[in-house]
């Protein structure tokens, strides 16, 4: 029996490395830092709201096509270029998030592939599961 499967769309960016965009398992989704790359065009839009932006819409597409939403997020990490970004990456996340919003960490100052500014890594639980068990 499988216990885990790989989650895929091209609805948001391809892996640009030898790992999944999400992974489910234990009614979980466990999703790959998401980017602010446009999936359409590859290019990465200027600024930091701006790629806030696109990185939730593609974590928001990667959790559509395993089943979930936003609104099932538990966890995030936010990866950011510079801290001085903050506030403004706050604000966009913040019009994002669900209440009660997920558990999160922000580790800033991360040097980040291509320019990039931010990076969103999240877990979400399925909906129709409690802890990896059916309710």
């Amino acid at each position: 029996m499988r216990t885990r499967h790989a989650i895929s769309t091209d609805r948001a960016p391809a892996a640009l490395g030898p790992y999944s965009q999400a992974i489910v398992a234990g009614g979980f989704v466990f999703c790959s830092g998401m980017a602010g790359i446009d999936p359409s065009t590859g290019t990465i839009p200027p600024g930091i709201e701006a790629q806030t932006e696109q990185a939730l819409r593609n974590l928001g597409a990667v959790l559509a096509e395993a089943g979930a939403s936003l609104a099932d997020l538990v966890k995030t990490t936010i990866f950011y270029a510079d801290v001085d970004d903050f506030d403004r990456l706050n604000t966009v996340y913040a019009r994002h998030m669900p209440q009660p919003p997920p558990a999160r960490s922000a580790p800033a100052n991360v040097r980040l592939p291509h320019g990039l500014l931010v990076s969103i890594e999240a877990v979400a639980v399925l909906p129709g599961t409690e802890g990896g068990h059916r309710e």
